[in-house]
């Protein structure tokens, strides 16, 4: 049988934190300014709204609320790509 390729793939240590970390309410319902710049950082133990994992630590733009997720905008290399996020998997950061 095929090995499977998931979503998750290979994110053993990318994606896991200590057993006393714990999301708060805070960040979860956090208010991010249109136009601010963020890190992605994903939160393992919110699996929805996730983008993928190739982009953990890629500095983004927010240019959007969308729900209640975000629409943010990155560079892949040279080129734009947008992607859409819940305010959990984004720090933002210091100007």
């Amino acid at each position: 049988m095929r090995r499977s390729r998931g979503f998750r793939n290979k994110t053993r240590r990318t994606l896991s934190t200590s057993a006393r970390h714990r999301i708060t309410i805070t960040r979860r319902l956090a208010e991010i300014p249109l136009g601010s710049s963020v890190v992605i950082k994903i939160e393992p133990s919110v699996q929805n709204g996730m983008p993928h994992p190739r982009y953990q630590g890629v500095r983004a733009e927010v240019l959007q609320k969308r729900g209640s997720a975000y629409v943010i905008a990155i560079k892949d290399k040279n080129k734009p790509k947008t992607l859409i996020a819940y305010p959990e998997h984004l720090k933002v950061m210091q100007s």
